[in-house]
């Protein structure tokens, strides 16, 4: 801001203020800093000979009228203070009335607001019709999400009764991994405006492994140590079942929730919060309560320790996924898969066949292989993991994880009229904590947070109204700085 003359310039001719001295080049910051000023502006008189120059740029009255703070900003031109300015005028005229208008305003709305919260509640809630729309996308993809998995599983465990062979059963189902980018392109084809040739988009795709693409290192290194996670994730489930119920392999496998925390706070340093800490303590008790409700047999521990390595095997898989290939798009992790599914059918084909020749796996004749059951159990793994990995396009990764934990009832009660099986206290504090523990594992980071935020809405619609509108509005204003003096604080 450049420096004012300290002669004030009236009616486009320079009158010295006689008597007073220059002022320094800075320009003052407080009144103290011009006390002599101060005390000589008393004796500074405007000429009747200019009076009616006055009157063209500002009133005599006005300046008589003045303050003497405000001849010294006047005079020094102080910041920019020009009352006598027709702008400076036309501004403080319509700040005036927009500050008064917004006044009036918002004691109306006070008013208003403290009649009527008598009369209705008041939503502090806003929902949006695209949230409207993935929640409905979020309870069909639940219950597909649960029928799938609850259906393979209980699927898997009838196959056994029929063809005892949990490997092949495995590399079956895996090998259908490649029909992801087919369908991920045939989807491509028809919603992308962008017409790309399979060789086009799988370059594109193939980005993901890094800037030379999908090269002999890149597999070996970097597709081939997950496909061998992914075999034996799903083989460990598979010998599971075939040692304990549906019911307490899908209520154990729920504790690779709580597993992927763990890894990720040691290994990706992630965020550490106290209630996933508490839900892994449950899940780990979980696992105790479950040995503990059979009595620690030797056929169910097994079991138990079969799921339990097949969850850790399934949170192992998930955080070196992250850890070494980041976030994937669709596409790319269509592709991903894909490469799996085929890598599984070319390097592991031979196993199967071996297994067949020792009689580990073995059938008498290929009549009496029951096509229906494995395809079915392939067919139901397969449309769970695409609504696993491409359901979060439609909706809420959450209600998708909520689909897993909802599956454990399903078994169960499967279980209670097809299986003898005993659901005694233990078994059933087991399943509830174990549930308990993966539904904690959903919360946001946030979630302290947003229930502060309700809280302080509820306070604030609970509030009495008040039959004056200024009190009405001052209780509004109270309220709203205590709410965010209190979210500051847990924040922090």
């Amino acid at each position: 801001m450049q420096r004012s003359d300290l002669r004030p310039e009236i009616g486009g001719q320079h009158f010295p203020a006689s008597g007073m001295r220059k002022s320094p080049d800075v320009s003052p910051r407080r009144l103290s800093d011009i006390s002599p000023q101060l005390r000589q502006l008393k004796y500074l008189v405007v000429d009747e000979a200019i009076k009616e120059d006055l009157k063209s740029s500002r009133s005599v009255e006005d300046i008589n009228s003045a303050s003497i703070e405000e001849r010294i900003l006047r005079i020094t031109g102080y910041y920019g203070y020009q009352p006598w300015s027709t702008s400076y005028k036309r501004e403080e005229r319509s700040r005036e009335n927009v500050v008064g208008a917004a006044d009036a305003q918002a004691a109306a709305a006070a008013g208003t607001e403290g009649g009527s919260s008598r009369r209705r509640p008041h939503c502090c809630i806003r929902v949006t019709a695209v949230q409207v729309r993935k929640a409905l996308w979020g309870i069909a993809m639940v219950v597909c999400v649960c029928s799938s998995w609850a259906g393979s599983t209980q699927l898997a465990k009838l196959t056994f009764r029929k063809f005892d062979a949990p490997f092949t059963l495995t590399w079956f189902a895996t090998t259908w991994n490649g029909l992801f980018f087919p369908l991920y392109y045939i989807g491509h084809m028809c919603k992308s405006p962008e017409r790309q040739t399979p060789k086009q988009r799988f370059r594109e795709c193939c980005r993901f492994f890094g800037d030379d693409g999908l090269t002999p290192k890149v597999f070996f290194t970097k597709v081939a140590p997950f496909g061998l996670l992914w075999i034996l994730t799903n083989y460990l489930y598979l010998q599971a079942l075939r040692k304990i119920n549906t019911t307490d392999v899908s209520a154990l496998f729920c504790c690779n929730k709580a597993f992927v925390f763990l890894l990720s706070w040691i290994v990706l340093r992630d965020r550490f919060m106290g209630v996933r800490i508490v839900a892994a303590i449950l899940a780990i008790a979980g696992i105790v309560m479950m040995t503990y409700a059979d009595g620690f047999h030797s056929h169910s521990v097994i079991g138990i320790t079969l799921v339990v390595a097949s969850a850790s095997m399934s949170a192992l898989y998930k955080v070196l996924f992250k850890m070494v290939l980041g976030s994937a798009k669709f596409g790319e992790a269509a592709l991903f898969l894909s490469i799996v599914g085929s890598a599984n059918f070319v390097f592991l084909s031979f196993v199967p066949v071996i297994l067949y020749f020792t009689h580990v796996e073995y059938i008498s004749s290929a009549a009496d292989i029951p096509w229906a059951y494995l395809c079915g159990v392939a067919g139901l793994l397969f449309a769970f993991n695409i609504l696993l990995n491409f359901g979060i396009a439609i909706t809420y990764p959450t209600l998708i994880s909520l689909g897993i934990v909802l599956s454990v009832p399903v078994n169960a009660l499967v279980d209670f009229y097809t299986c003898d099986i005993d659901f005694n206290m233990v078994r059933l504090i087991a399943v509830f904590i174990i549930c308990l523990g993966f539904l904690m594992l959903l919360l946001p980071e946030d979630w302290d947070q947003c229930i502060i935020q309700l809280i302080t809405k509820l306070r604030k619609r609970e509030e009495p109204a008040e039959v004056n509108g200024e009190a009405c509005a001052g209780t509004g204003l109270n309220w709203r700085s205590r709410g965010r003096m209190s979210m500051t604080t847990f924040a922090h």
